[in-house]
């Protein structure tokens, strides 16, 4: 999680795109959740790849691990040069059997990891693999190929992100190899490069198909994650204890986090909202409202607000990034 979300500006402006909150967390809490639920072996340690993000997000992360019952670990990427580079930032802790995972992304899948086998990687069906790097598997789903984006079609099961490996270690060799012989795609080190290398050693690679892959990489792909992961959320942890809501409508699924303050208003479906906000006069559906927001006289559907913002202007669609005023 160590990239600058550039396509996520100006929320990412603040902190990084993993930790905007989706349905109450952070999207890389949701994605850490449902991986630890995926392994029935002990976990030793959530190792997390970031860029200079400052102690306070370090914490963070660690608060997340710890909350699952995990020791975590902070590695660093300085400089992107690609996912394979950014694995190997966290050399130390590839040993044994390993799942990588890219955070912008989210997934719904109901299975347990088969520690048995080489590696694991996960693939979703999409109706446009040109923009994808997609897999052929032959009848045992088995990875007979990996094609980046390719420009006719030859499979639509696009990798998702979600990698397990058996032997970490012997994927920290394959990521020194591509890294001491300067082996790139797109002037980036590919981890998709070091797959086919260790294909073409024998490693097999088998598909698991997900039920549901949510991407998080944009605003729009963002707020609908959001109501995605609302869906599947239980009733008794959408709406807060301390949350106050006077003269108002909450149509559900919603989030509505600690100490907010709801007033004259209708929300939903489809909304999550932070901690300490205050929404005044508001109509709200399909958006995301962080904390110590305050919000009078809106309309808003398919937005994002910060944290710390102010917002008093009627706009129907408003990605308002943290500290910000308009009014």
């Amino acid at each position: 999680m160590a990239g600058m979300g550039k396509r996520m500006r100006p929320h990412t402006l603040t902190i990084p795109k993993p930790l905007i909150p989706v349905a109450g967390k952070p999207i890389v809490h949701h994605l850490a959740e449902t991986i630890t639920s995926t392994v029935k072996e002990p976990i030793e340690e959530i190792a997390f790849i970031i860029g200079d993000f400052g102690k306070e997000v370090e914490q963070s992360l660690l608060d997340i691990a710890a909350s699952l019952g995990v020791p975590g670990t902070i590695h660093y990427q300085h400089e992107a040069q690609g996912t394979a580079h950014a694995v190997l930032c966290a050399a130390s802790a590839l040993k044994g059997p390993v799942v990588v995972a890219f955070a912008d992304t989210l997934f719904r899948a109901d299975f347990t990891i088969d520690t048995k086998k080489d590696g694991i990687i996960w693939v979703h069906k999409v109706d446009n693999p040109s923009s994808f790097g997609v897999v052929k598997a032959d009848a045992n789903n088995i990875i007979t190929d990996f094609i980046e984006k390719p420009k006719e079609f030859v499979s639509d099961l696009a990798i998702i992100g979600i990698y397990f490996f058996r032997d970490g270690e012997n994927l920290k060799k394959e990521l020194d190899y591509l890294i001491d012989n300067k082996i790139t795609g797109n002037n980036e080190y590919q981890l998709t490069d070091a797959l086919k290398n260790m294909q073409l050693k024998g490693i097999r690679f088998s598909t698991a198909v997900v039920d549901e892959w949510l991407d998080c990489g944009n605003k729009n792909a963002t707020v609908s994650a959001n109501g995605r992961m609302l869906d599947f959320l239980p009733k008794e942890k959408q709406i807060s204890a301390s949350a106050a809501t006077t003269t108002s409508i909450i149509i559900p699924p919603c989030f509505i986090g600690e100490n907010t303050v709801i007033e004259h208003s209708v929300i939903g479906p489809h909304v999550s909202i932070g901690n300490n906000t205050t929404i005044t006069r508001s109509v709200i559906s399909n958006s995301i409202i962080q904390d110590y927001s305050m919000l009078t006289h809106v309309v808003l559907d398919n937005s994002m607000v910060g944290s710390y913002a102010v917002y008093t202007k009627d706009v129907d669609v408003i990605s308002l990034g943290d500290y910000s005023v308009c009014e």
